[in-house]
This record gives C-alpha cells, sequence and structure tokens, in this order.
C-alpha cells in the first residue's frame, strides 16, 4: 500500500506501484494530476465534475477537520452512487470512524490519516469485501487536495470495482469475471 510520487510519474510505474492498475482509476489519477499542476495538490474548486463524469459514482469527498488540540477527524461531504450501493446506506454528514468501509475503522482512518500526513496520493490494493457481493473493490486512489496548496483540508477517494461470478466469501478464491 505504497504513497506515489506525483512528480515521479515515471518512478512510480517502474517501481511498479500503478503497474496492472485499472484504467479507471488511472484515469483518475491522471485527472488529478491535470489539476494540480505544478503545486503539490489542487483544491477542491479546481475540480469539473463534468469533465469526470463516468467516474463519479465510485468517488468520494473526505472533509479533514483539525481540532485545536491537533487531532484530526474526517467526514464523509459527498459520496458516489455506487459506493452508497456497496455500502447498503449514505454515510454523508457522518464521521469515517461511525460509518466506514473496511475491515475497522482504524484501518480505514489510517489511509485518511497517511495521505494528510504526508501530502501525498496512497494508493490502498488491500481492499474490503463483504460476503456475498457480486462487486469487489480492486484498488482505491486517496488524493490530497488543498485550498492553501500546503494543508491537506480534504481528501478525493477512487474505487475502482470489479465484477465477482457468484459473489465473494472469505473462503473462496473467485477471480474477477
Amino acid at each position: 500500500m505504497p504513497l506515489l510520487s506525483p512528480n515521479q510519474d515515471h518512478a512510480d510505474m517502474a517501481a511498479g506501484i500503478l503497474v496492472g492498475a485499472p484504467p479507471d482509476l488511472l484515469e483518475m489519477y491522471a485527472y488529478w494530476q491535470r489539476k494540480r499542476g505544478a503545486r503539490p495538490m489542487p483544491a477542491r474548486g479546481d475540480l469539473e465534475p463534468a469533465e469526470i463524469k463516468r467516474l463519479l459514482p465510485g468517488m468520494l469527498l473526505v472533509d479533514v477537520l483539525r481540532a485545536p488540540d491537533g487531532t484530526v477527524d474526517f467526514v464523509y461531504r459527498l459520496v458516489g452512487t455506487r459506493e452508497v450501493e456497496m455500502r447498503g446506506q449514505d454515510p454523508t454528514g457522518k464521521h469515517v470512524a461511525h460509518a466506514f468501509y473496511g475491515a475497522s475503522a482504524a484501518a480505514v482512518i489510517a489511509c485518511y490519516s497517511r495521505v494528510v500526513e504526508a501530502r501525498l496520493p496512497f494508493l490502498d490494493d488491500d481492499c474490503y469485501h463483504l460476503p456475498g457481493q457480486e462487486w469487489s473493490p480492486f484498488a482505491t486512489i486517496y488524493l490530497p487536495l488543498s485550498k492553501d496548496g500546503a494543508e491537506v483540508n480534504m481528501v478525493l477517494v477512487y474505487t475502482s470495482f470489479r465484477w465477482i461470478a457468484g459473489g465473494w466469501s472469505p473462503d473462496s478464491s473467485a477471480s474477477a469475471g
């Protein structure tokens, strides 16, 4: 589960980090790259939903909330329709710690925290599956957004899904169809 080096796309590819990544996930990463330009990360205002319309169902925007004591919390601001369907509920407006989709709240929050601390994209290919689902996350990319160019105030998350024939269960080794 590596951090990405957005100023060194070729290094990420050479290291195998993005090799074999799903095309839609690569498309989201390339879009983020274009929007950031020469800056470390783009702002939320740089994103144009009409430009990424086909990717919106798998996208989340998560606010980064900083308390005076330095602690960080995460709240779902926008959750795409495919994400809502996978979760079985719409977590918009809820704290990630209370409405997470993953093995544990700690594991999910660690992904967000890693992006906030490093101010770099993060690729998570250790995806969580609910038994019986016919779709499975393939990989998730966490992309930092910043209104001041220095501090992450939002995280754009995109998950690429794959079809699992016959559903998925912890005991199965079903492959994508």
